[in-house]
């Protein structure tokens, strides 16, 4: 029931813990305290992501996508290991780093460097709660939705993010929306996007739509349901101001003809 990143990084903090009570017990217990403390710092971590808690925030990541020197410090343990993990993982796997779902939209990974963003200056909406904006892209128009790993967006953030992208679309700009590996929280957003701008008639289509362009995604339950929580409680959809639109022509038809009765009664 996406425990994903909680259980994970549970067992790193116990396994920190267990190096450490194994030095200490050999005397080493001076040069064992960072890995107390790393062990401390991902129980933390672990607590704050469970889906009963879902507090990204205790990360610190600021609106504009940058760290307090603070919170750099302080959850240095989290933050580089999973940097480091998503660099290693990228190099392993030889995955693509983003994926064009269609004209103007792009879905992806972390881009830890300029090389790994797409092409023609995109906004960016940044869907990680661990990963920093790199400095190369302050030129570029970016949102930022902090969401733990394995977790998923609020419908109201994902609202927001939606309407942030359309707006940018409206100018013919690119939209690059990326998580981690470009597997789960991008992909949400891209899914309400893709309802949103009329490309699919709903997320189960765009799931469908974007899978076919990145077969690596793989939204979880979470997911599944922010995003159905998004479409029921959505005021506007494409399919609905279509019927909006036909229902005020036809009132508007009414209404000219009764007026335009109303005055032929008058004539006669």
């Amino acid at each position: 029931m996406g425990l994903g990143l909680s259980v994970l990084i549970a067992m790193k903090a116990t396994a920190w813990m267990l190096l450490y009570l194994f030095f200490s017990r050999f005397g080493f217990t001076v040069l064992a305290i960072p890995l107390l403390y790393a062990s401390l710092i991902s129980w933390l971590v672990s607590i704050a992501s469970h889906p009963s808690i879902d507090l990204p925030m205790l990360l610190g990541k600021n609106p504009d996508g940058t760290f307090p020197i603070l919170s750099t410090i302080m959850f240095s343990p989290y933050l580089y290991f999973a940097r480091a993990f998503s660099m290693a993982r990228r190099f392993l796997t030889g995955e693509e780093p983003y994926s064009q779902i269609c004209e103007g939209l792009y879905v992806g990974g972390w881009p830890a460097s300029p090389r790994l963003l797409p092409p023609g200056n995109p906004a960016i909406i940044d869907c990680t709660s661990e990963f920093p904006r790199i400095k190369e892209f302050k030129g570029h128009s970016y949102l930022c939705v902090p969401t733990w790993d394995t977790r998923a967006p609020q419908p109201g953030q994902i609202e927001s993010a939606v309407k942030w992208a359309c707006r940018k679309r409206a100018r013919n700009q690119p939209v690059y929306v990326h998580c981690a590996y470009g597997h789960g929280r991008s992909v949400a957003v891209m899914c309400a996007l893709l309802v949103a701008l009329g490309v699919v008639e709903n997320w189960k289509a765009a799931e469908k739509y974007i899978r076919e362009r990145r077969p690596c995604i793989k939204m979880n339950s979470l997911h599944y349901k922010a995003l159905e929580e998004w479409s029921s409680s959505r005021l506007s959809s494409p399919k609905r101001n279509e019927e909006l639109d036909v229902n005020s022509v036809s009132q508007s038809n009414s209404s000219g003809n009764t007026k335009a009765s109303m005055v032929e009664n008058k004539i006669d």
